[in-house]
C-alpha cells in the first residue's frame, strides 16, 4: 500500500488549503495534515528550523505534503512508534 489512491488526498475546501506555501497547489497532499513525523525532531527528514525559544517550526516543510514521499513517511513511522514506546 505504498502507491495508488492511498498515497494522495486533497481537501481544497479546507480554509487553510494549502497550509504551506507552494508553487504547485494542485500537487499538495493533505493526507498527513498534521505531520506524524514531528516528534522525531531532527530525524524527521523534512525542512524545518528551531525558533529561538526551541520550538520546531515546520512552516517551510513540504516533505509530508508531496505524494512521492508517502512511502518514506510510512517507513519513518516505525521510528515514531519506537519513540512512543519509550
Amino acid at each position: 500500500m505504498t502507491e495508488g489512491r492511498f498515497a494522495f488526498f486533497q481537501n481544497t475546501a479546507c480554509e487553510y488549503f494549502p497550509c504551506h506555501e507552494t508553487q504547485h497547489p494542485e500537487r499538495f497532499n493533505c493526507l498527513f495534515c498534521y505531520c506524524p513525523l514531528y516528534a522525531l525532531g531532527r530525524r524527521c527528514g523534512g525542512s524545518f528550523r528551531y525558533t529561538q525559544s526551541g520550538v520546531k517550526d515546520c512552516s517551510a516543510c513540504l516533505f509530508p505534503h508531496e505524494a512521492e514521499n508517502y512511502a518514506r513517511v510510512l517507513e519513518k513511522l516505525e521510528a515514531v512508534i519506537r519513540l512512543a514506546q519509550e
